[in-house]
């Protein structure tokens, strides 16, 4: 009865991954569209002070802007959207599976072959540099600075 009821909680966490529920009310939840498109009418058109247009103009305008903006996002949304979705979900399929099957198999592979390099680089140097330091050191040990200050 329990093994049953966790392979049904199983079921349901994979369903839901795959059929993740998306919130039509905020649709940039992680901000990255943030301050790209947040172009208003008093951002792009702007009245100085003694040179106003008639205020049926303006409001006339601002009207026009809004609607126009608003209705050419959304018909470029509708015939453009879905395709580029597709595009775009088969870009970002490509690159993981270039990253999952070559990239990261490239990379473990050549940290394991490389690592019997290292060994007998590291082997070297104990053999050969160690010692030649060694004595270096041993010569260098008995060597004396004083300073005098001469007038």
């Amino acid at each position: 009865m329990a093994e049953e009821q966790t392979e049904l909680e199983e079921r349901i966490i994979i369903k839901d991954h795959l059929t993740k529920e998306i919130d039509l009310v905020n649709r940039d939840p992680k901000r990255i569209n943030e301050d790209v498109v947040k172009v208003d009418f008093e951002d792009v058109i702007a009245e100085p002070v003694g040179t106003y247009s008639f205020d049926g103009v303006w409001k006339t305008s601002y009207t026009t802007f809004t609607v126009s903006k608003y209705w050419c996002y959304r018909l470029l949304s509708a015939i453009l959207g879905i395709p580029l979705a597709v595009i775009w979900g088969f870009l970002f399929a490509l690159i993981s599976f270039c990253h999952i099957w070559a990239v990261v198999p490239c990379i473990k592979s050549y940290l394991i072959e490389i690592q019997c390099v290292s060994r007998i680089y590291s082997l070297c140097i104990h053999t050969f540099c160690d010692p030649l330091f060694e004595a270096l050191s041993k010569i260098c040990s008995n060597v004396r600075v004083a300073l005098r200050k001469e007038i």
